[in-house]
């Protein structure tokens, strides 16, 4: 099975589904990883990615987490962080159609249209575009994740709430899901900031226990296709 997750952020994979895509991997499915954005000025410095000849800030990072996880391949599209809104709707659709159209996968995640941060909010949507079930190619179940620091940040209605109803058992993989994250060096802080180890391993517990398992990550269902 061919399973595609869409990164706004490079380390959002790991954050939301980081358990789940080792998992998908270890049972012996082909996960590939989208990257919509990428930090440059005048809001990041991309001067070491420049000389590298780097396609993202964060490649390293990134590659290292991959290889934990079991990523088969990543997609970077390069648009600029915290500045999605100044990329035309429609060539952000159409990349991402290109790439669904090419993996064709049977599941997708994507973020939360909730969340706070406004490139979620614009690559949610765009998603939702882009698997549009009247599509040969549309994926069968798509399922958005939940981002510490940005899902259940904003202003609280039911459009922004996040409702979990499907619920992944990553007990055994919860650690690969932290060793991961810690590649994120750029990106980790201390607890209690919730981009920390010990709040990424707070919340796969809580999630757990909820459903009487050590650990696991949720999901609201946005389609389920049988």
């Amino acid at each position: 099975m061919n399973v595609l997750i869409i990164a706004p952020h490079a380390d959002d994979e790991v954050i939301g589904c980081g358990g789940t895509i080792s998992k998908l991997s270890d049972e012996g499915n082909d996960v590939y990883l989208c990257i919509v954005t990428n930090g440059c000025p005048p809001i990041f410095d991309n001067t070491e990615a420049k000389k590298n000849n780097w396609p993202h800030n964060n490649y390293i990072e990134t590659t290292n987490s991959n290889r934990i996880l079991g990523i088969k391949e990543t997609f970077y599209l390069d648009y600029p962080a915290a500045m999605l809104e100044t990329v035309p709707r429609y060539e952000l659709n159409g990349r991402l159609i290109e790439i669904i159209k090419k993996i064709r996968p049977l599941e997708i995640y994507i973020p939360h249209f909730g969340d706070m941060q406004k490139d979620h909010q614009i690559v949610a949507e765009a998603c939702m575009v882009a698997v549009r079930p009247k599509y040969s190619f549309a994926p069968k179940r798509v399922y958005a994740y939940e981002t510490l620091s940005e899902t259940g940040w904003n202003t609280p209605s039911i459009s922004n709430e996040f409702i979990p109803n499907c619920f992944v058992d990553i007990s055994r993989y919860l650690q690969n899901k932290k060793d991961a994250m810690q590649c994120y060096s750029s990106q980790l802080g201390d607890f209690p900031d919730a981009r920390s180890l010990q709040a990424i391993d707070s919340l796969a517990k809580y999630r757990g226990a909820s459903m009487n398992m050590d650990a696991a990550e949720a999901f609201m269902v946005i389609r389920d296709i049988r």
